[in-house]
């Protein structure tokens, strides 16, 4: 090997040199490894999975990873994190240990075991910072390939930077699309069906995209034999292969063992990925784990003698030092100097980071001592707290539980007793600053949050034509993409035909098929394109054709998406924008309506139920002022519904997380979203007949719900609620219950219990008999309501049954 990353020529003394930098990253890393599994198996961490066995590949993709580039890894690239100047020793422990500063565990504070990487994206106040300046590392995730859609969608942005013009201020997110992302991952995880959906979606897309799969021949004690086709993932990818007369994928192998080569396989991809996008895929195989899969099993257990010969022989490291002594780069002597001095480098890190973890707390311990202390003096109860005391002093190396729970264990002992405030009062103040280390960011603390955005209400001129609703939806969405240059909508027929509603009608013809695309069936890669676009810049709008579908999609909406500010304590967002249509559909398939399922597997991202299309289009003109994700659902039996079109298409704005009354009544406060609120505004003038008058009360949105508590104000009227969905029982329904009695208080004014009317526990049957017996009809709300008024004032309202 004779050439650098820049492919010039240079003189044996440099490039010695070069190599040297690289054997010492590489045993720095093997050596924070080994020492990392001793500080689990000792105690100091709760568990470890490290990267040794792929130090050396990982160094010659760092070699070809440059400023603007991100990665979307897996929990195997610590070397690669090192090689690229993004962690260094002490950070890598503060990570393993769970340290809850920022400064110490740049990657999560603490938020994600060791192993998961990321760069900060964000400064402290949410802005972006200048992405190509930087080396970048999306926020890993622990499930298996969940990685692999978000790198679609960061190769993505690339390709959109490089051939939508008028973007404002792209320079801090690409110079001419020339950024590469950069996927890793294990071999065993290439069986997951996000692999596949993401390779062949690349390949589709002719995206920069370098895939590296490091390959060890296991997935935790399973071979490959049990895991891929022909026990080699290239091998049965030959298919994706461009050639003259189709694109697809460059496909290289390489030794992982064998460096130079592998420098020069990462060049060679590098530059095609970068100068021609298109999509390569490294199979780096015959590597090793020298440790097992993690600190919760050994290997030993599973490979035989002959693969453990095997791996000792062609340990990466081990390779690259008999290479490095046959050049006569270096010497047997000044390697072995060279390892002797990481392991003291690494030791020193790691004494670094377990005093910066422990001191902390420490101090803690000796304050939370000195109140206990001086409420045990005054207290009854002294016998029973001393050996409390004791036992939290015996304690030398703390956590934070132990402390609290001391402190609160004290606490109910000197109930009524003068050091009682004292110590409670502590116990307040110490929760107020502790608890936000393992709990804020769950959203966005910048100054676009959703709550930010001030109301502006459609206005309407007075000869206001009422229209099919989709035109709303599509004239809102023309003045979204003619002022919003950085926006951009693709899901299946959202381009040639302009969705399946024709809320896009003529946008592609407008905007071009970059920014309103066609995709293929693939729901989970349509969220990973949205995700990976919205972490480089651009606003990009998923859509899911149904409700339905979005089951494809939730496990990276919950495990990636929904928890990305978090799990980087707000250095990392991307503000997608989800497009779907449901509710009050027919048939098993098309027709759920899994609201309770949801919004609790997505919290920390918005969901929000529009009950007419001007309402979504406000939601859509909302969302484009704020930095956080969202969960739009349209009711897909409204688009030919009749609406006013506003004077003010794109500019009206409809509020986050506050309620609508729509029709205000004295006996019963009915609260509902979506599609439902038809039936129930029927059922209303109907019971009206009979002297029952209801409040009806439009969510509009479930997460976040009524932050102004305008619900239970309502309920302190009317002294009734029920609460009325179509999901299934305890779905949805038992969350708005459970907001406005529990969080609202709501409780404090009810005379009669609160109620909840849904759908029937099993999906809807077919056409609109099946309707009418699976989910609440017009007829089920008239005779809720009148069943609560006749428990409530049987004299008034006679029993119906």
């Amino acid at each position: 090997m004779t050439k650098t990353q820049s492919q010039k020529e240079i003189s044996f003394e440099d490039f010695k040199t070069e190599v040297l930098i690289d054997y010492k990253i590489a045993i720095t890393s093997r050596e924070c490894s080994l020492l990392g599994r001793r500080e689990v198996l000792t105690g100091k961490a709760k568990f470890g999975i490290f990267g040794d066995g792929k130090e050396v590949p990982q160094l010659a993709m760092a070699k070809a990873f440059k400023n603007g580039d991100f990665r979307s890894g897996y929990y195997r690239d610590q070397t690669f994190m090192i090689a690229i100047g993004a962690m260094n020793i002490q950070q890598f422990f503060a990570g393993l240990y769970g340290h809850t500063d920022l400064d110490h565990d740049p990657m999560s504070a603490g938020r994600q075991m060791g192993g998961h990487f990321a760069t900060h994206s964000l400064n402290e106040d949410g802005s972006w910072k200048n992405l190509t300046l930087q080396k970048n590392s999306s926020a890993d995730i622990s499930p298996t390939a969940g990685q692999m859609p978000r790198l679609l969608g960061l190769a993505q942005a690339s390709k959109i930077y490089r051939n939508v013009s008028g973007i404002e201020d792209k320079t801090n997110f690409s110079i001419n699309g020339n950024e590469i992302a950069w996927g890793t991952i294990g071999n065993a995880s290439t069986s997951e069906g996000l692999f596949f959906e993401t390779i062949n979606a690349a390949g589709v897309l002719q995206v920069p995209m370098v895939m590296s799969v490091w390959d060890d021949e296991y997935g935790i004690s399973v071979h490959a034999k049990y895991q891929t086709t022909k026990e080699n993932i290239s091998e049965i990818l030959k298919g994706f292969q461009r050639d003259n007369d189709a694109n697809g994928f460059e496909i290289i192998r390489v030794k992982g063992w064998d460096y130079p080569s592998l420098i020069e396989a990462y060049q060679k991809a590098a530059t095609i990925a970068r100068e021609e996008h298109v999509p390569v895929l490294i199979h780096v195989n015959e590597l090793t784990q020298p440790q097992g899969h993690s600190t919760s099993g050994s290997h030993e257990r599973y490979k035989n003698a002959d693969r453990l010969q095997w791996e000792g022989e062609f340990d990466c490291i081990r390779q690259m030092k008999l290479w490095m002594m046959a050049l006569n780069i270096a010497t047997q002597e000044e390697l072995d100097e060279m390892e002797a001095n990481a392991k003291k480098e690494v030791l020193q890190g790691k004494k670094a980071a377990w005093e910066a973890f422990v001191n902390p707390t420490k101090s803690e311990q000796t304050e939370v001592l000195n109140v206990l202390n001086e409420v045990a003096e005054t207290s009854a109860n002294k016998a029973i707290i001393s050996p409390l005391i004791n036992d939290l002093k015996s304690i030398k190396e703390p956590i934070r539980k132990d402390i609290l729970a001391a402190a609160r264990k004290v606490l109910r002992l000197t109930i009524g007793e003068s050091k009682h405030k004292l110590l409670s009062d502590w116990i307040v103040n110490y929760t107020e600053k502790i608890q936000p280390k393992f709990s804020s960011h769950l959203f966005s603390d910048s100054n676009q949050q959703v709550t930010s955005v001030t109301e502006i209400l459609p206005t309407y001129s007075d000869n206001a034509e009422e229209v099919d609703a989709r035109l709303i939806l599509r004239d809102n969405f023309d003045a979204i993409f003619a002022t919003h240059p950085e926006t951009l909508i693709f899901g299946e027929d959202a381009g040639t035909i302009g969705d399946v509603n024709q809320g896009l009608e003529g946008m592609q013809d407008k905007y071009g098929e970059m920014r309103v695309s066609d995709v293929g069936i693939r729901e989970a890669t349509i969220l990973g394109q949205g995700i990976g676009m919205a972490m480089r810049g651009l606003r990009p709008i998923a859509e899911i054709q149904y409700l339905d579908y979005l089951l494809y999609a939730i496990q990276i909406m919950s495990d990636d998406l929904a928890t990305l500010q978090y799990r980087t304590r707000g250095r990392q967002k991307a503000p997608l924008i989800i497009r779907t249509r449901g509710h009050r559909l027919e048939g098993i398939w098309h027709s759920g309506s899994p609201m309770g399922m949801i919004i609790n597997a997505i919290r920390g991202i918005h969901v929000l139920v529009p009950r007419n299309m001007t309402k979504a289009a406000g939601f859509y003109n909302t969302l484009l002022e704020t930095d956080e994700p969202a969960l739009v659902v349209e009711c897909l039996n409204g688009y030919r519904l009749k609406e006013k079109m506003p004077s003010n298409i794109g500019a009206f704005k409809t509020p986050i997380g506050v309620v609508e009354t729509l029709k205000e009544g004295s006996d019963i406060t009915v609260v509902s979203y979506g599609s439902t609120l038809r039936l129930i505004e029927q059922a209303a003038k109907e019971l009206q007949a009979v002297n029952i008058n209801v409040e009806i009360i439009d969510a509009q949105s479930l997460l976040p719900f009524d932050i102004k508590h305008d619900i239970v104000k309502s309920v302190a009227k009317t002294n009734r609620l029920l609460v009325i969905d179509e999901d299934v029982p305890g779905g949805a329904s038992a969350f708005i219950l459970q907001q406005i009695v529990d969080e609202q208080n709501a409780y404090k004014h009810l005379d009669s219990k609160p109620e909840t009317l849904t759908a029937k526990a099993h999906r809807p049957a077919y056409g609109t008999d099946g309707d009418y017996f699976s989910k609440p009809s017009t007829e089920d709300i008239f005779e809720k309501i009148y069943a609560i008024m006749h428990e409530a004032k049987p004299e008034m309202y006679p029993s119906l049954y």
